[in-house]
This record gives C-alpha cells, structure tokens and sequence, in this order.
C-alpha cells in the first residue's frame, strides 16, 4: 500500500510539468539528490524543519543476569584442617545461621584441647607461684631475681593459654567449658548466615586443608539484578529509575525494581553495568539467572525529528538534507529511541543540528531519487 502511494506521488509530481534536475555525488551512477520546484514541493505537501531538542518518555530495551554482591557469598573453611566425618548438604539447600553443616575430626584436634587444658593448669600453679614470690619479695624475704622469674614465667604461660583458648574459638569450642571429662575428636562447623548451598566442594572421609573452600553460602538478602546498557545509551539511565524484570521460564511475569547504580566504567564492547534492587524479590531467584529489562526512561532532553523524517532504504535509516535553493540529499543516520512520533538522532545530531531537512513526505522525495539513478 505504502508502494503505491509513492507511486502516485511520484506520478503527480512527473505532471507538474517541471523537469527533474539530479546533482551527481561520488560517480556518475551515484544519486542522491535531487532538485525540486516550488510547485512540486507544493503539490507533495512536502514539510522542512530543523532538528531539536525534546524531552522523550521512553523504555530502554536491555538484558542481563542476576547476581549478588561478594560480601553475601560466603566460603566456608576449617582453619585447622581435619576430615569431614558428615554432612548433609546439597547445593541449593536452604540453611539458617547457627546450623550445623558439618562434622570434622582429626587428632589435632584432640592435641589441641589437651595442649589448652595442661597449659591452663600450669597457669593455675605459676599464677599462686607468683603471688608468692611477689609476697616474699615485698618482705625481702627472697632475691629480686627470684621474684622476677616467676613473674615471667607466669606471663609466658599467661599467653600460651590466651593462644589456645583463640584457637579453640577459631573452630567453634568454647573454651570455658572445656575439661578433662569433654575432651572430643570431633568438631562442628556452623552455618554463619541465612541463606542458601551454592557449591559442595567436599565428599565424606575427605581430609581438608586450612585453605581449602568445603562448601560456598548465599545470602540472597541482597541479590539483585545486573543489567546491560551501551554506553550510547548510559546518559539516560539515573538513580531511582524504575525498570521492570522479565525471566525466561516464565516471560509474561514482569518483576519491579529500582536502579541504584551506575558504573562508571566502560567494557571494551562499550558497555556498563546497571545494578537495581527488586521491589519484592521473585522466590526462584538463583545467581547467574538471565534475564529480560525495560528502563523506564522520563523526561530525556534528545536531539529528534518527527518519525515522518526519518526514511529507510535498504538497511540504512536517513534523512533528506537541505542545500537550499530547493536541493536536498540524502544522509545516513542513527536513531535512537522514539516517543509520541519522535525520533532520536544519536551520533550524527551535532553535524546536523540547526540544518534543515524534510520533516513530512520525506518518501516520495526518496523514491524520486533513486528512480532517477537507477
């Protein structure tokens, strides 16, 4: 339908009784563009204008994933190292702050609680020891020599019991309520957050080092959305803007949330990331997850034209160009976004801003064009 209109228009203005006059660019089978009369610019109803600023509400279309910040991934070690005994978890596995996730036994441990109850024994006797050395020094009872021995002695094994008693903290026993009678071989480790098993990294009988990683925790508190965005497009996307969440298992569902960060640096396929914070987070939230966004986009102060400006061939989008006298060419551009029958002119706005081009009938002028080339 659109076809034949230009058709028509073209057929109108060929009767107008004016001939064409074509200006020859880069070679000789090269148009584009084109001399007009006044009246077949009348008989067209074609329209010029320059291109302006507009505030534009629009939606920014981007994807991306979700993810959570470090501070809420947690690897769970045993600084000691020891075999896991048991264990019951599996990723995806929730668990609350304080369970127990695993047994651990080895014979340092044992070692350990041993070493801490002598140590603290011998602490008991060199503490009365100095107490009464100090007594009989302050009475010149005995040598100052004497008196200070002890006095060192007692600050030594003071520090040896305070080391221990950290370690004995370090893998989760209370040192206060150890004793002769509760000495174990195994140890408990325990869940430090709400959340959820990301990894399993440790099978029964396994002997572990201090370093190693035996299971990785979530806390999906903070779990958010990461978006996407070109760095065209970086300007218009603020603090505070809402954007709406779809996911691929279930894409008729949007989930609402908030932008409330931009990065500030570019990848090197000219893209940011977007951090926003759902509304009310979706229960099948997993870290990874890919997902779909629509930025909602107020008030953004663009270069535009009407749509009507902006014509198409072949897979480059142009405008027609003013040389005055009723001359006009064509030149490629890049749009942007569109709002209430305006478009955005991206990279090429600054060259063209303040000339004039055809706001209205900008396609039979085209077709006038590249009729008369070929």
């Amino acid at each position: 339908m659109r076809n034949l209109s230009y058709i028509l228009f073209f057929s109108i203005l060929l009767s107008c009784g004016s001939p064409l006059e074509t200006v020859k660019t880069d070679s000789a089978t090269n148009h584009n563009s084109i001399t007009l009369t006044e009246e077949q610019i009348k008989v067209a109803g074609i329209q010029t204008g320059t291109i302006q600023k507009h505030a534009l509400n629009t939606e920014l279309k981007v994807n991306g994933f979700v993810d959570v910040p470090p501070q809420n991934i947690v690897s769970v070690s045993f600084p000691l190292g020891g075999y896991l005994k048991s264990t019951e978890l599996l990723p995806g596995m929730h668990i609350n702050k304080g369970q127990v996730i695993a047994i651990m036994q080895d014979q340092s441990l044992i070692q350990l609680q041993q070493d801490y109850l002598i140590a603290k024994a011998k602490l008991e006797y060199l503490e009365k020891d100095f107490q009464r050395q100090k007594m009989l020094n302050e009475n010149k009872v005995n040598a100052d020599k004497i008196f200070q021995q002890a006095k060192a002695d007692f600050t030594t094994q003071e520090v040896l019991v305070k080391g221990f008693e950290e370690k004995l903290w370090l893998i989760g026993i209370n040192p206060k309520t150890m004793s002769g009678q509760n000495i174990s071989r195994t140890v408990p480790i325990y869940s430090p957050i709400n959340g959820f098993v990301s990894k399993v990294n440790v099978n029964i009988g396994k002997f572990v080092n201090p370093s190693d990683v035996l299971f990785e925790l979530i806390n999906p508190d903070d779990i958010h959305a990461v978006l996407t965005v070109f760095e065209k497009d970086l300007g218009k996307v603020k603090p505070g803007q809402r954007v709406m969440v779809t996911f691929v298992d279930d894409p008729d569902k949007e989930y609402e949330c908030e932008v409330i960060l931009v990065t500030k640096n570019v990848d090197s396929d000219r893209s940011a990331l977007i951090h926003c914070h759902f509304e009310k987070q979706p229960k099948q939230l997993l870290p990874g997850m890919f997902l779909n966004a629509r930025v909602m986009i107020n008030n953004v102060n663009v270069r535009a034209v009407p749509e009507s400006a902006i014509v198409q061939y072949g897979n480059d989008k142009m405008v027609l160009v003013s040389d005055g006298n009723n001359t006009f060419h064509l030149k490629t551009v890049q749009t942007g976004v569109t709002s209430n029958g305006l478009t955005e002119i991206v990279d090429t706005a600054d060259t063209l801003e303040g000339t004039t081009i055809i706001f209205k009938n900008a396609y039979p002028v085209l077709a006038m064009i590249k009729n008369v080339a070929e």
